[in-house]
Formats: C-alpha cells, structure tokens, sequence
C-alpha cells in the first residue's frame, strides 16, 4: 500500500515563507508525477504545481514567481517552497502523485495566510 504523508503547514504573515513537505512511502516501483493542490474555504480543489518525468513543471499562474517545486527522487519526496504569501492562499493543502499508475492523494495539511 502506497502512503503520503505531508508536513510544514502552518500559520504565517502576509509575506511570509513556508515549506511543505510530501514523502511517498510503501511498494514504489514508479513515480511519473507528484505534485501538489490546494482547497480553499467554499472552493474547488485546484492544481498549485506540479512535476513530471523529464523536469516538466507546471505553475498556477497564481503563483508563478513566489512557489517553487522540487523533487528529491531518491527520498521519493516533493516539496513546495511557498515565498511572498498572500491571504489568498489560505486553503488545505494536498500532495498528489500518480505511483505506480494509480493516482494517490494526501491527506492535506493547512496553511493559513494572515496577520
């Protein structure tokens, strides 16, 4: 059984940084994609980056230039390093990988933007 577990939400000021943090544990013979989403209060789930075989990474517009993806293929692990957050980006949230052709999610954590 394929398990994520994310860590490093918490609560920060307009401006602030964070840096979240999902490892894949279990049976792992193949990870094609991880990545990360989030849900706001009353809002749909939506895709906040992700990374894909061959270095493809994909941005929110949202949040291109503050968010930053990384992967450490060894740990079986991504990373968000979130900069210059703003109240709009209070929302829980989730990490998302597609593991040995089937699509896994976290069990999200909160971030919280606020002064």
């Amino acid at each position: 059984q394929v398990q994520l577990v994310e860590s490093g939400g918490g609560l920060v000021q307009p401006g602030g940084s964070l840096r979240l943090s999902c490892a894949a544990s279990g049976r792992i013979f193949k990870i094609t994609r991880m990545g990360w989403y989030r849900q706001a209060p009353g809002k749909g789930r939506e895709l906040v980056a992700d990374s894909r075989i061959g270095d493809n990474i994909n941005y929110a517009d949202s949040v291109k230039g503050r968010f930053t993806i990384s992967r450490d293929n060894a740990k079986n692990a991504v990373y968000l390093q979130m900069n210059s957050l703003k109240p709009e980006d209070t929302a829980v949230y989730y990490c998302n990988a597609d593991i040995n052709w089937f699509n896994y999610w976290g069990q999200g954590t909160q971030v919280t933007v606020s002064s």
